[in-house]
């Protein structure tokens, strides 16, 4: 009897013992999770945003909890809807989004008969972007259909962009046009090579309208990376990443070596913004985001 009384007294000292194992486990897994958002102080060299269809998952208001606490400045590529939400959270919008229900990436500048409803809705977003106190808006060229060749799109372009330069100069917000690929993402983009969006801002002369350099898109068109920036940069608003191939994490898995561009960008006294656009595929996808950023921060 007292041999199962002593055994009994072991047997539930190492229950108790395996029970405290697994909470102390369980805690330093929940300490870890958070220590995979929270981070060091970013160095200030470079100013982090985030694209929020990325995350298009997680609720708006917990990525502005995760983006503050990951050093972000900025989630970008918002309606007007969704501006209050970052504002509350105290971030900025670097981009807003300048897609709507009858205007995107496809149909866009470079078609005349676009012109008129263009200029109607990007008034009504330099209006909303300005009253918000944020200051990039982004555009695009629209596709090549037809057969519209790349000289003419140019001068489309050009004349409709002018009808609201000046509205976006007195509302001090800048217009800006994204350089995206035409081989993998958006096939038949007109404005899909550096020279061309460089064109494009020479023709339409005015500081409020420069160039949305993604990284991911122009290194599928053209690689040479560091030397477009070096030689352009005083027509590039802002930075997108994105790895390659996939359009995924920026580490080790794909081609690009970001600290170098992004030296390459601060050399150039760029006070603007660097923000994540790629598209998660681990299941921690706010580590994931977390990376990119650190990847950044030279």
């Amino acid at each position: 009897m007292e041999n199962n009384t002593s055994r009994r007294k072991a047997m539930k000292k190492i229950v108790e013992g395996a029970a405290a194992v697994a909470l102390t486990g369980a805690v330093a897994s929940r300490l870890e999770a958070a220590d995979n958002i929270m981070g060091a102080a970013l160095k200030g060299r470079i100013n982090h945003s985030v694209c929020r269809w990325c995350y298009d998952s997680i609720d708006l208001d917990a990525l502005c909890r995760a983006a503050k606490n990951i050093g972000l400045q900025s989630i970008e590529l918002l309606t007007v809807e969704e501006f209050e939400t970052v504002k509350k959270h105290d971030l900025t919008c670097a981009m807003v989004s300048g897609i709507g229900k009858d205007y995107g990436i496809t149909k866009g500048w470079n078609k005349k008969e676009n012109h008129d409803g263009l200029e109607e809705w990007y008034k009504y977003l330099i209006d909303e972007t300005s009253k918000a106190g944020f200051k990039n808006l982004i555009c695009f060229s629209g596709n090549r259909e037809k057969k519209l060749n790349d000289e003419d799109g140019l001068k489309n372009c050009a004349r409709g962009l002018k009808k609201i330069m000046k509205y976006a100069e007195k509302k001090k917000v800048t217009i800006v046009m994204e350089l995206l690929n035409s081989r993998v993402d958006h096939a038949d983009y007109m404005c899909d090579h550096t020279d061309w969006g460089v064109e494009l801002c020479k023709s339409i002369d005015s500081d409020n309208f420069k160039l949305l350099y993604d990284i991911y898109h122009m290194q599928i068109m053209e690689g040479d990376i560091i030397r477009r920036i070096r030689d352009n940069h005083k027509y590039i608003a802002h930075y997108h990443t994105g790895g390659v191939p996939g359009r995924h994490e920026i580490d080790e898995t794909q081609e690009i070596y970001y600290p170098a561009i992004m030296s390459a960008i601060a050399e150039t006294g760029f006070k603007g913004f660097v923000a994540q656009e790629f598209i998660p595929i681990r299941a921690d996808k706010l580590a994931s985001l977390k990376q990119g950023v650190n990847i950044c921060d030279i």
